[in-house]
């Protein structure tokens, strides 16, 4: 009897309350950041424009690449430059996404203990979704049920479109998702949907930072990730 009620509690220790883990990309997963910081220095310096720093760059990133590159490219630039600026800046990408891109400590190992228990798990990014689908399926493969970046026709995070329709596809509920960030936006966007954010501390914008900005879960590591979805 003694040995049935440990196999229970074991059970119950190893039971996730959330059945579906959605994942931020850049700086949640993938430490991207020195691509983002080459194909932005790159193109600012076709254009003739000072170029930015690593530190800097990582401040821009997170709204999409439309807003990496207006707040990149000097004050009072035009929207026309702009535009030329983004579109150089995609050509360039494209090409350049994964020259030094790499994923975090734990982060497959992650995944991988997730599906085993039995959960769900996918990708919503403000990267372009062309950039979200070559880095998940070279980092990724067989890891992940879905995968969603920024495209036409739906609103980007902070607005909750994306995450409701990834949860649509997937069939999952509020009370079963949680979802994994490194930003502000990341936070806003799951309180925006109506479910729980844990901040991913080893990020781009750091464990104070999430916290001066309402974070009420924080995963210092990544393994601390599924010990927070119990």
């Amino acid at each position: 009897m003694v040995h049935m009620v440990h196999m229970v509690h074991s059970r119950e220790e190893t039971a996730l309350r959330y059945k579906t883990l959605i994942f931020d990309l850049d700086g949640t997963l993938l430490d991207t950041l020195q691509d983002l910081a080459a194909a932005t220095n790159y193109t600012l310096g076709k254009h003739g424009f000072p170029l930015r720093t690593v530190d800097e760059v990582r401040m821009f990133v997170g709204n999409g690449i439309r807003k990496l590159i207006e707040r990149a490219v000097p004050a009072g630039t035009s929207v026309e430059v702009q535009e030329q600026v983004y579109a150089d800046f995609n050509v360039c990408y494209k090409v350049h996404c994964a020259d030094t891109t790499c994923t975090y400590p734990g982060v497959v190992e992650l995944l991988q203990q997730a599906r085993a228990l039995g959960c769900q798990t996918a990708i919503v990014s403000n990267k372009a979704d062309y950039g979200v689908q070559e880095l998940a399926k070279q980092y990724f493969p067989g890891l992940l049920d879905a995968a969603i970046g920024e495209q036409a026709g739906i609103a980007k995070k902070p607005a909750p479109d994306m995450l409701l329709a990834i949860m649509a596809k997937l069939g999952a509920d509020k009370a079963s998702t949680i979802y994994v960030g490194d930003s502000d936006t990341d936070l806003l966007t799951a309180a925006n949907t109506g479910i729980p954010c844990i901040g991913a501390c080893w990020g781009f914008r750091g464990r104070q930072f999430l916290i001066e900005h309402g974070a009420m879960l924080l995963a210092d590591k990544v393994e601390d990730v599924l010990p927070l979805c119990r």
